[in-house]
């Protein structure tokens, strides 16, 4: 190897070893957050929560889907997508709802996807059974 190489290969290590953490730090590498949606029911109106140790990335502008169960277990791929919203700031937590849908009985469940820096997660199935 020639003296002139060794400042080069030098420097490529250098700007190397600078870029990897700029990398991890924008979340490619690193663990998806955990996320947490909730969900309620009252006449009709279904409204609940998403919290996360990562809020801005992972509670706020989330699409929340709603879904009408149709067997004994929660199965997005075959249950009714009913409705969506987009969580936003309600207080001091992250809230989505469908405002009065006109479902009238069922079981329902709310589900946010994965993103690349947020897990997704699937609320608990609850009964409606609105006259509305």
């Amino acid at each position: 190897m020639t003296p002139k190489l060794l400042p080069l290969i030098a420097a490529i290590g250098l700007v190397g070893g600078l870029a990897a953490p700029a990398i991890a730090s924008v979340g490619t590498t690193g663990a998806r957050a955990e996320t947490t949606v909730t969900i309620r029911t009252q006449n009709g109106e279904f409204w609940g929560y998403l919290t996360s140790p990562r809020p801005k990335q992972c509670a706020d502008g989330r699409k929340v889907t709603l879904y009408k169960q149709v067997g004994s277990a929660q199965d997005p791929s075959v249950d009714q997508k009913m409705a969506s919203d987009i969580s936003s700031l309600s207080g001091s937590r992250y809230k989505w709802s469908t405002g009065t849908t006109g479902l009238r009985h069922g079981r329902f469940y709310a589900r946010v996807t994965r993103t690349p820096l947020c897990k997704g997660d699937t609320s608990d199935t609850v009964r409606a059974s609105s006259t509305t």
